[in-house]
């Protein structure tokens, strides 16, 4: 080939190259694009990773420092507990150290029947008096009301032969725990119960018919029958019990329907007040002896249930507080005395102050003269004018 035609062959030559050198930048610059954008890929992956893994461990970090604050709760909480039960147990066994185990009630089928037998000989017997008492209630002399505490149905009371100032409350017709206050001061000025001293019962009462006589105090118990329970203050301990020989018994009172038997104190002595399914219409009276609690007499007296409210013993008089469905002012509108001094138709016609409903309880106390009333909530003293029977 002439030198000629290598001359023609070289612009072309030169083409061919400047076409490939092109072709390879434009595969060498796809190839970097895509590289790049594989690295910005990366990039934001990592990028998103490395927020949730911070985010995650943030999150783990708080669930361990909030179980750590509930671990350290709970250990706080049971070490509570551990000196909690710890204290009780000790005055668990401080208390089973001071009080022996209260005696199990165990009815005696045959002394029971003796008893019964014995009291319904001697019913509606002529009373042989213990005193020389012939007083009666003549009128209202004063009220003073002291406070409104606790439920509408209760009982508060004084020692009703001791001279103790204490005042024990009985709040509710259901309950196991008696409020005692030092003196009548304390329990009028001061609100609730923090200035009282509480007495846990062996077993719960029911009603409102209980007493506090000379250092004891005699509750109703249910548990089946109706059981006399004498429970010693002093020392805390259940001295005595008794079931109460009377058969299918039935509220005393027909306006207090939780009150099956009403224990009551005067000069006499003790008192029990009831009602049987046998002369349901009319309320029964019978005297205790409060060392044994044995029913020493039984008397059917003529005063109805029906409206009755409450009851209480004067002298040897049975006194019976008549109402209302409707609460309007009670009064005393039967009387019954057992050694036949008083007449019924001789006996003042006594009426109680009006004021919020009727009483659920009324306890006379023969070395005060007064009658210690619940009345809706409210704490009365009723102070009693009194005249010799004969007079009346």
């Amino acid at each position: 080939m002439g030198p000629w035609r290598c001359l023609l062959l070289l612009p072309l030559l030169a083409a061919a190259l400047r076409a490939q050198q092109q072709q390879f930048m434009e595969y060498v610059e796809r190839r970097l694009t895509l590289l790049e954008e594989r690295i910005s890929q990366w990039h934001d992956q990592s990028s998103r990773y490395s927020t949730e893994l911070r985010d995650f461990k943030n999150q783990v970090l708080g669930m361990l420092e909030t179980a750590e604050k509930e671990r350290e709760a709970m250990r706080s909480e049971a070490e509570s507990a551990a000196v909690r039960v710890d204290r009780l147990e000790r005055e668990v066994d401080y208390l089973e150290t001071q009080n022996p185990a209260p005696p199990c009630v165990e009815v005696d089928e045959t002394l029971m029947e003796k008893q019964v037998a014995t009291a319904k000989q001697r019913k509606n017997e002529k009373y042989t008096k213990l005193t020389d008492c012939s007083d009666t209630i003549a009128s209202v002399r004063a009220m003073k009301i002291l406070k409104r505490f606790g439920s509408t149905s209760g009982l508060w009371t004084k020692d009703a032969a001791g001279n103790s100032e204490k005042i024990y409350v009985f709040d509710g017709t259901a309950n196991d725990t008696v409020y005692v206050f030092p003196r009548m001061r304390e329990f009028t000025l001061f609100s609730a119960t923090r200035k009282a001293a509480r007495i846990k019962l062996p077993y719960p009462w029911v009603g409102t018919g209980h007493l506090v006589y000379d250092g004891y105090l005699y509750y109703i118990r249910q548990q089946g029958s109706f059981q006399v329970i004498k429970f010693n203050l002093a020392n805390k301990t259940v001295v005595d019990s008794s079931v109460f020989p009377a058969e299918e018994q039935i509220p005393v009172f027909g306006l207090s329907p939780f009150t099956y038997i009403e224990v009551a104190a005067d000069e006499e002595g003790l008192w029990a007040i009831y009602a049987t399914k046998e002369d349901e219409k009319n309320i029964c009276l019978a005297k205790l002896d409060p060392t044994s609690l044995d029913i020493e007499q039984m008397w059917d007296t003529p005063c109805p249930r029906e409206n009755a409210e409450a009851a209480f013993v004067v002298c040897g008089a049975l006194h019976v507080v008549y109402n209302t469905r409707l609460p309007s002012r009670s009064r005393v509108q039967c009387v019954f005395d057992v050694s036949g001094t008083l007449a019924p138709e001789d006996a003042s016609l006594v009426y109680f102050p009006k004021r919020y409903g009727s009483h659920s309880s009324m306890k006379y106390s023969p070395r005060e003269r007064q009658i210690y009333a619940w009345d809706d909530g409210y704490q009365i003293i009723y102070r009693m004018e009194m005249k010799k029977k004969l007079e009346v």
